[in-house]
């Protein structure tokens, strides 16, 4: 499948320690020629941590797609009444994000933007980092696992030694997770 001419919704939540590879799968979108729209949550919008600065990931994002950043939920909401986007993308996912859209929870720009798309019937890619993944939100991702237009990246433990719970999608696995995605089947296998 071409991705040429594609409407990508590229959501990104608060797992910082990988945001760098997660920029490189948004590059790589719009390399094969998807039109990327990036959504930020509030967190990534304004938070500098030792990975680095808000501003500066901001820009990063907006000069490799051309977009400026959706941030708020009011610039989220219009993507469902206004058939805005072929897909979403939610990565990195965090156990946080997972859990509010199991849950129906609409509260910051990236939960609005996947319940305008989830409204629409169109496929909602997740690439999931979350240190409880087998812990407290393993109900959610098991809810999630089962719902329409739910499409995830592979993903496995992240270091089963020091963090049993842990789950980390293989971001490498974004671009094939969207192709496969956009023709209603999830990759496999799932679990890496």
């Amino acid at each position: 499948m071409t991705l040429s001419g594609k409407r990508i919704g590229f959501a990104v939540t608060g797992s910082f320690c990988t945001l760098s590879e997660v920029l490189i799968e948004l590059e790589r979108l719009v390399f094969l020629g998807a039109e990327v729209f990036p959504i930020l949550s509030t967190t990534v919008a304004t938070t500098n941590t030792r990975f680095g600065r808000a501003d500066e990931f901001r820009r990063r994002i907006e000069l490799v797609t051309g977009k400026d950043c959706i941030d708020t939920i009011t610039e989220a909401e219009p993507i469902g009444p206004k058939k805005l986007l072929d897909l979403i993308v939610v990565a990195p996912c965090t156990g946080n994000t997972l859990s509010k859209i199991a849950n129906g929870i609409t509260d910051t720009p990236v939960t609005m933007a996947v319940k305008a798309q989830l409204r629409n019937q169109k496929p909602v890619v997740l690439a999931i980092a979350t240190n409880d993944g087998l812990g407290a939100n393993a109900k959610n991702l098991g809810i999630l696992l089962n719902t329409k237009n739910i499409y995830f990246v592979p993903f496995g433990q992240d270091d089963p030694e020091k963090k049993s719970n842990s789950l980390i999608a293989k971001f490498g696995m974004i671009v094939p997770t969207v192709e496969q995605a956009l023709e209603g089947r999830q990759i496999q296998p799932i679990l890496v």
